[in-house]
């Protein structure tokens, strides 16, 4: 049976997840739920105090497809997620950042969030990002952004959710009400992104792992 992962979203740019061109993907940060998530999976992104979003619901998406970084880089269809750093703000947030150097040896990192400030390669980031090589990607998804709503009281409490630190992991059966309700704030119409990422406009900074801060 498919199962549910909820998480706290800290930092949301629109680079993880990146919910532009048709496609929410989750590429970077989140290692454990990109290696342990499985195709009709669903994730569940919470907003907690650095957001100033505690109890309001940025995303959910449901796991559709999932690809190597290698694979993600070279596909057609998601060349498009590719940061362009002098781009629009869109296109700064990119998430398709990673591939192997032609001799496959070694991890190369696109200019991004992740990289340092200059630009060149952050080693701790992309170690951590790379731990799994796994893209997961969806096509039924719905991302609120900065219009997140606020979930319910008694819809928290009937999966048993508590913000924390990592994630959580729930049944589909014990999760019913709670997806029932997020899918029912887009008038059953997925696929959509209904307001723009909470940091859309810092997506400029860098997110140093050493520092364990925006810089």
């Amino acid at each position: 049976m498919p199962r549910v992962y909820v998480y706290v979203v800290k930092y949301d740019f629109g680079f993880a997840p990146n919910p532009f061109h048709g496609t929410c993907t989750l590429a970077c940060c989140m290692p454990v739920i990109r290696r342990g998530a499985k195709i009709n999976d669903w994730i569940i992104g919470m907003g907690g105090r650095d957001l100033n979003a505690t109890g309001r619901c940025i995303y959910a998406m449901q796991v559709t497809s999932a690809m190597t970084f290698d694979e993600y880089w070279n596909h057609e269809a998601y060349i498009r997620k590719r940061p362009r750093r002098n781009g629009s703000r869109v296109a700064m947030v990119g998430d398709n950042i990673y591939r192997h150097d032609p001799q496959g040896e070694r991890w190369l990192q696109e200019n991004s969030i992740h990289s340092r400030p200059d630009g060149s390669q952050d080693p701790l980031n992309t170690a951590h990002d790379v731990s799994e090589d796994r893209v997961l990607l969806s096509r039924n998804f719905i991302y609120f952004g900065r219009s997140a709503p606020v979930v319910p009281p008694d819809v928290i409490a009937s999966v048993g959710y508590r913000n924390g630190r990592g994630h959580r992991v729930f049944s589909m059966e014990d999760s019913a009400v709670f997806l029932d309700w997020i899918i029912g704030q887009s008038d059953g119409e997925m696929n959509r992104v209904v307001g723009d990422p909470f940091q859309l406009r810092q997506g400029d900074r860098r997110f140093s792992r050493e520092k364990n801060r925006l810089i």
